[in-house]
């Protein structure tokens, strides 16, 4: 699996959120940082196929994406997990994900099979009865993660996956997307100590363009003393932001 972004330009209206990004994506966890409005959110909404390409390509798994139909070809290999998703409160959580292998194409006779490892992958297979409003924000975004990883897709997309999760589960969700190592994993958050336990790579935006595209430790080494933050990597990354954002 790999995924190709070449002078990619989205946006919504008359704005323009990412303008020429070219980005090449392979198996591994690559983290998106940046501040609000940086454009990670429509960068992954852009990957998960949800919105096409405004301007430049987009190759996933060599389809290039171009409109619904080369869409549908892809989808079935994305998990995607947005940071507001929605559900029916009915549902059961094994219903939940249920539907989410239904969606991406997983045969009916590895339904069961599918949903049990995702549930275990999350620590909610007690709870596969349970209705998903009976449970509590932490415990939904667990099964939101379930339904992402569920049927093992090639290319998972997580929008901020950790927010509402306490200290065990963020540990929780560290060994679960560490165990994605044949997969193209793409997260966006602002818990930079999640970046540094589990990600490959780190992509920081600002303004729709990267400012910095490699590995966790050639960003760590970009810190400086005079910079505000509690570690290393949070000075690099504030080192990375225009000059005005630096002051917390």
């Amino acid at each position: 699996m790999s995924v190709v972004l070449d002078a990619l330009s989205q946006g919504y209206g008359t704005s323009t959120v990412i303008d020429g990004l070219s980005v090449t994506l392979r198996p591994g966890i690559t983290a998106l940082l940046g501040p609000n409005g940086a454009g990670k959110t429509t960068l992954l909404r852009t990957l998960a196929t949800v919105m096409p390409p405004r301007n430049g390509r987009i190759y996933i798994d060599d389809v290039e994406i171009s409109g619904e139909r080369s869409a549908r070809q892809v989808r079935d290999r994305i998990g995607y997990l947005p940071q507001d998703f929605s559900f029916e409160p009915k549902m059961t959580v094994a219903d939940f994900v249920t539907y989410a292998a239904w969606m991406r194409g997983v045969p009916a006779t590895q339904w069961r099979r599918s949903v049990d490892e995702a549930l275990e992958m999350v620590d909610l297979t007690d709870r596969r009865r349970s209705k998903m409003r009976s449970l509590s924000g932490g415990m939904r975004r667990r099964a939101g993660i379930a339904w992402a990883v569920v049927g093992r897709p090639r290319l998972v997309l997580l929008d901020e996956p950790t927010v509402g999760l306490d200290p065990r589960q963020r540990l929780q969700f560290r060994k679960i997307i560490s165990g994605l190592g044949e997969t193209v994993v793409v997260l966006s958050t602002h818990l930079i100590d999640d970046v540094g336990a589990v990600c490959d790579r780190v992509i920081v935006m600002h303004g729709g363009a990267s400012r910095f595209d490699g590995t966790v430790a050639e960003l760590e080494a970009l810190g400086r003393d005079d910079l505000p933050g509690h570690s290393s990597l949070e000075r690099a990354y504030m080192h990375l932001l225009p000059e005005g954002e630096q002051q917390l």
